[in-house]
């Protein structure tokens, strides 16, 4: 069914909708402007951007008030073509990529075109002042209408190769908001039509009138804006690699084992439950759980892990990753937009689809610029006519300043930045969900980590074991594994891992008995076991107190210590904690080099939570904080002026992570918090966010050049080609250089944003 013929029951829902629609017949700030306008008019849109870079416009809606087929109709009404709604990813990455090679293939043969007809009517238009030989039949003084006649038909071809600058930007002039295309269209005419009078004048028989003739102009205007487009479409490609790749790395087909039988299918087919075969070196089509098999499965593009990840039984695995050396069977459970690779996709294309606060500024002044540009031109060529100076002097002023003007750079500047930012972000396996979030985390000053899961393994794991004098390690650890055998406490399953992991029998356990708050007591071998703290001890008069120093020590190492003793008689301690992971204090350390203080919040007794702080180098520790509060902890550093950022991964740290200025979720953690965060680490390793802020900070450093660029060229250039210099006896721009200048303006700051695709992590 077509989204625009919904029914009655769903275009009553007051739910807002969010839709992408890719437009066609943008070429500047302005156009994106102008869509902008146009959308921003409709009721039932809550809010509308246009993205230039990306030629999207992505529009949230409420149903109940506007069809989609009418913000179609407003992009048309405004001059522009909505395209066809993308669908599934893997057609759009086809279709995407194709699109945009004709596209370019087209550009490149229209300059082509251009070129070879402009450049030798360049040649005989200015060649002979420059003493090159031109042929007597063809020279201005024997033959002024040949002349003519021939740069003529030279242009012709030159003018239907960049017949869009015409068509686009009358369109644009004639719907009230004329664009880059209209400055071009106006300037290259205004040089064509003076030049069609200087015909009319040489065949009424004023030879002299061709030295006014400036086809040429006009011919090597279009031939270098053709060019700079081609350049700015290839550079634009480029852009979105990133996001390309991430397309293409879905396979098109599956392997599904269905009674006894392996079938191909398209992956469209591929269903929620079926069995799914991958062999070596082939792409992991959905996501499931393997069943059968073991593997190393390369995940580097989800995650920006280059290691390759060992694969069994009941292990996870997600689209578009590796299977390396073995032969896997496993059971889909996420296909098609559900799977973690189409999530992906989807997080980053919004992000790039989104704009940055920091774009206000050149959205508001494209709005007006090429209306202002042409004000300025008409006032300069007045202003120089007043003064004295020829219609052709005019005429030359007019066609300079429109065709200096470059409303491409500053709709360019922002979008694109942020494309290879995000895009580059997501290589690293850093997803960064909107601008706005990417240009916050470059100014955060404080970042608040939650601790267990996140600084923490959030697992406990046995750390120690430390017998009493005469006690082997293996009979106190063989013993209190048989004890925890029968708990489901989370401190015993790591005694009891540890245990297993040396291959340790252990004794039958008669009866066991749980000491809420202190410990367990079980029967082993017809005698008593104590396995708690200090206080299970006391109770049963055990005598600890050549144990309490090592006890005390490892507490204060943020470690729980527990006595364990045997037939009355204390074997020793063994302490169990929640070990701190590899790359925190790395990750810490990093922070502080980069000026960003550090704080930790979790539930824990202030006296642990100290200890884990002082391992990693946390600077400042809020401990004993419920988890309902964490939000409120945030609030409250935010409230002293600083820009906040929460890194957690737990349901409980959802609500902190929606409080702060960026809220980061660590991948490995829960959906709730994924989707609660701004910026998602795809790997549980924090190194991850002093990452995402130095990407931040390079980009909205690349972001400022390009405005700065942007608005300084034509804060100069324009009043440049009004004549500023020469008025003060300098030179004169001619519009065949204020064409080349317009035309790298863009593509300087397309080159810009591609530096960022050399970041490293």
């Amino acid at each position: 069914m077509e989204i625009e013929t919904m029914t009655t029951l769903e275009a009553k829902s007051d739910e807002l909708r969010q839709i992408a629609i890719p437009v066609g017949g943008m070429t500047c700030a302005s156009c994106s402007a102008a869509v902008e306008r146009a959308l921003k008019k409709l009721p039932g849109i809550k809010v509308a951007t246009v993205n230039l870079a990306t030629e999207k416009a992505t529009v949230s809606y409420n149903p109940a008030g506007v069809r989609i087929s009418e913000i179609k109709g407003a992009i048309k009404k405004a001059g522009y073509e909505p395209l066809a709604l993308e669908e599934d990813s893997g057609t759009k990455a086809d279709a995407h990529r194709k699109e945009k090679e004709r596209r370019l293939r087209r550009m490149w043969q229209q300059f082509a075109v251009s070129a070879a007809f402009s450049i030798p009517l360049f040649y005989i238009a200015m060649g002979h002042m420059a003493g090159l030989p031109l042929p007597s039949w063809l020279h201005p003084e024997h033959s002024p209408l040949r002349f003519a006649l021939v740069q003529i038909a030279l242009v012709i071809p030159s003018i239907i190769a960049g017949r869009r600058f015409y068509s686009v930007g009358t369109k644009a002039l004639l719907h009230g908001a004329p664009n880059m295309d209209s400055l071009i269209a106006m300037g290259t005419s205004a040089a064509i039509l003076y030049s069609l009078y200087s015909v009319y004048r040489i065949l009424a028989g004023d030879g002299s009138a061709a030295m006014e003739l400036y086809f040429e102009t006009a011919g090597i205007i279009i031939s270098l804006i053709l060019l700079g487009k081609a350049l700015e479409e290839r550079s634009k490609g480029r852009t979105s690699e990133s996001i390309k790749k991430l397309m293409g790395l879905q396979p098109k087909t599956a392997t599904v084992l269905h009674q006894g039988k392996e079938i191909e299918l398209p992956i469209e087919e591929v269903e929620p439950g079926d069995m799914i075969l991958v062999r070596p070196g082939e792409r992991i089509p959905v996501d499931g759980v393997v069943v059968s098999g073991a593997s190393a499965v390369d995940e580097s593009m989800l995650t920006g892990e280059s290691m390759p990840v060992d694969k069994g039984s009941g292990d996870q695995v997600a689209s578009g990753t590796i299977n390396k050396n073995g032969a896997l069977t496993f059971k889909a459970e996420k296909v098609g937009a559900d799977t973690a690779l189409a999530r992906i996709i989807k997080l980053v294309e919004d992000a790039q689809g989104s704009k940055a606060p920091i774009a206000r500024m050149a959205d508001m002044i494209s709005g007006v610029f090429v209306p202002v540009v042409f004000g300025i031109a008409v006032l300069a060529a007045v202003a120089w006519l007043i003064t004295g100076h020829t219609a052709v002097f005019a005429l030359t002023i007019f066609v300079a300043v429109l065709t200096i003007a470059c409303p491409c750079a500053l709709g360019l500047a922002t979008p694109t930045a942020i494309m290879v930012g995000t895009g580059k972000g997501a290589e690293l396996g850093i997803l960064i969900k909107s601008g706005e979030a990417l240009e916050t985390a470059g100014a955060i000053q404080t970042v608040v980590f939650d601790k267990t899961g996140t600084i923490t393994e959030g697992r406990p794991v046995l750390t120690d074991i430390l017998p009493s004098v005469g006690v082997k390690e293996e009979r106190l650890l063989g013993l209190a594994a048989a004890a925890e055998a029968a708990s489901e406490h989370p401190l015993g399953e790591a005694i009891v891992a540890a245990a297993a992991a040396r291959g340790l029998p252990l004794p039958e356990v008669a009866s066991f008995q749980a000491k809420p708050g202190r410990g367990i007591e079980a029967q082993i071998a017809g005698k008593v076991l104590l396995l708690g703290n200090a206080r299970l001890m006391a109770e049963s008069d055990i005598d600890t107190a050549a144990l309490v120093t090592l006890a005390e020590t490892k507490a204060a190492e943020g470690k729980t210590p527990m006595y364990v003793a045997y037939n009355r008689q204390p074997l020793g301690i063994i302490a169990v904690a929640d070990v701190v992971k590899p790359h925190s204090a790395t990750a810490i350390a990093k922070l502080h080099d980069i000026g960003i203080r550090t704080v930790m919040i979790t539930g824990d007794a202030k006296p642990t939570a100290e200890a884990i702080a002082r391992q990693v180098g946390i600077d400042r520790v809020l401990a004993e904080v419920l988890p309902g509060d964490k939000a409120e902890e945030v609030a409250r550093l935010q409230s002293g002026g600083h820009k906040v950022a929460m890194v957690g991964d737990g349901i409980n740290d959802a609500p902190a992570l929606a409080r702060a200025d960026v809220g980061i979720a660590i991948g490995t953690g829960t959906d709730v918090a994924m989707e609660s965060a701004d910026i998602v680490l795809m790997r549980g390793d924090l190194n991850g966010v002093a990452s995402a802020f130095e990407l931040s900070r390079k980009v909205m450093r690349n972001i400022r050049q390009n405005l700065f660029w942007a608005f300084g060229y034509n804060v100069l250039g324009i009043p440049v080609a009004a004549g500023l210099l020469y008025a003060f006896g300098g030179p004169l721009l001619s519009p065949v250089l204020a064409a080349a200048a317009m035309s790298m303006s863009s593509v300087s700051v397309l080159t810009n944003a591609l530096r960022l695709r050399r970041f490293r992590a």
